[in-house]
């Protein structure tokens, strides 16, 4: 090639290039600057505690691991305290003290990796050291066995939020699953004055009220309670994906008026409307190995996560795109504004999340979406941490 025409090309090259360069360097850099908090990850109750290590490379085997928090930018991660309705009184609480004894041994051996946060200043201090701090949230008030001293003793120990419900109804407050539910009769429905009695005591110990997997009575009955912001840890947007666990126009609107904020729960079938039409297909081509699993009576959830592992191209295969994930944050901004949304990814506590969502590694992701999208950095820096980070200030003070 002639040298004029080689220069020519070299620079045609570069004018091709440049700009896709500059946009990746764009979506990293405010990705790494900016405060990256994901409310809701089950690392914990599905990974720790089953027997594998955290500080290990889990790629394949877990969505989470110490590395991998590192590499998706994550700067504060809540961790679950979970267990399920086969848990009651005498030992839920009893399995979520040992959960959370699993926390603090991870973070006492690797100091220079986490810090356990409770307070705004340890989380300042946890950042300024750029370590993961590390938070925690109870999910489903059925771990305090109805004992107000037993929520005491979790804020006492660090726990910043407690999800009222999982699907399971307490004695106290009805669960989105169950309120749902035709065959579901109790009265009454939503909190009862002790209900209200635990909503207050959160607000005055400085423990975020979190409305993911409440039923509508308890939402509004919580709403009506509290004084100060609440969190939806792990929901996303019924509009576009109605099934019960998802927020209504009404419910965003009063968490946006109520100062909270809104966690887009990543599961597939919390994000796409026809993903469980999908499932069921998949399901019925392994109809006797499924039907066996049920058979044992497991919980739904454990026979997905199962069938999911085992057959991991066709779950591939009916994920949705990543771009149906930031239909629902988009949705949320356009309705109430961008103060009222953020991240909760629900890892390791889900079987599927939307394509290139594959583990906390991905995470800069949802950034480059967004920076496409025609979000301004200032809006992203809400969206990623921001808005987390000022309704935690808020319930602290």
């Amino acid at each position: 090639m002639h040298p004029i025409f080689s220069k020519r090309v070299s620079k045609l090259l570069v004018l091709l290039f440049v700009p896709g360069f500059i946009f990746a360097q764009s979506y990293k850099t405010i990705h790494e600057k900016a405060i990256v908090a994901d409310t809701h990850n089950d690392v914990l109750t599905t990974i720790t505690m089953a027997g594998l290590n955290v500080e290990n490379d889990l790629t394949g085997k877990a969505h989470s691991d110490l590395a991998r928090f590192k590499k998706g930018g994550v700067d504060i991660q809540m961790f679950s305290i979970f267990c399920d309705d086969r848990y009651g009184k005498g030992t839920a609480f009893k399995y979520a003290n040992a959960e959370i004894d699993s926390l603090y041994a991870i973070a006492k051996r690797n100091p220079d990796k986490m810090e356990m946060v409770a307070t705004p200043a340890q989380l300042d201090h946890a950042l300024k050291a750029h370590k993961l701090a590390a938070m925690m949230g109870v999910e489903g008030g059925h771990m305090i066995e109805d004992d107000m001293d037993n929520l005491d003793s979790l804020f006492k120990r660090g726990v910043r939020y407690m999800t009222l419900t999982w699907n399971n109804s307490t004695s106290w407050a009805t669960s989105a699953a169950d309120e749902s539910k035709k065959s579901f009769i109790v009265t009454p429905y939503g909190l009862t004055d002790f209900g209200k009695q635990i909503v207050k005591r959160m607000n005055e110990l400085g423990m975020m009220v979190d409305i993911s997997h409440v039923g509508e009575k308890t939402f509004w009955d919580a709403i009506n309670t509290t004084t100060k912001p609440v969190i939806a840890s792990h929901s996303s947007v019924y509009k576009l994906c109605p099934v019960p666990r998802n927020m209504k126009d009404d419910q965003i609107k009063a968490v946006a008026k109520n100062g909270g904020v809104i966690d887009i729960n990543f599961f597939s079938g919390f994000i796409d409307s026809n993903y469980f039409k999908k499932r069921d297909v998949f399901f019925s081509k392994h109809k006797a190995e499924y039907d066996s699993l049920n058979a044992l009576k497991k919980p739904e959830y454990e026979v997905s996560d199962y069938m999911s592992k085992k057959y991991p191209q066709e779950l591939a295969a009916i994920r949705p795109p990543l771009s149906m994930l930031i239909d629902h944050i988009d949705y949320i901004v356009k309705l109430v504004g961008a103060d009222y949304v953020g991240l909760g990814s629900d890892f390791d506590g889900i079987d599927s999340a939307p394509l290139g969502l594959d583990g906390v590694q991905d995470f800069p992701k949802i950034t480059e979406a967004l920076l496409k999208k025609g979000y301004s950095t200032k809006d992203i820096e809400k969206i990623l941490g921001g808005n987390f980070l000022r309704v935690f200030k808020a319930n602290s003070k």
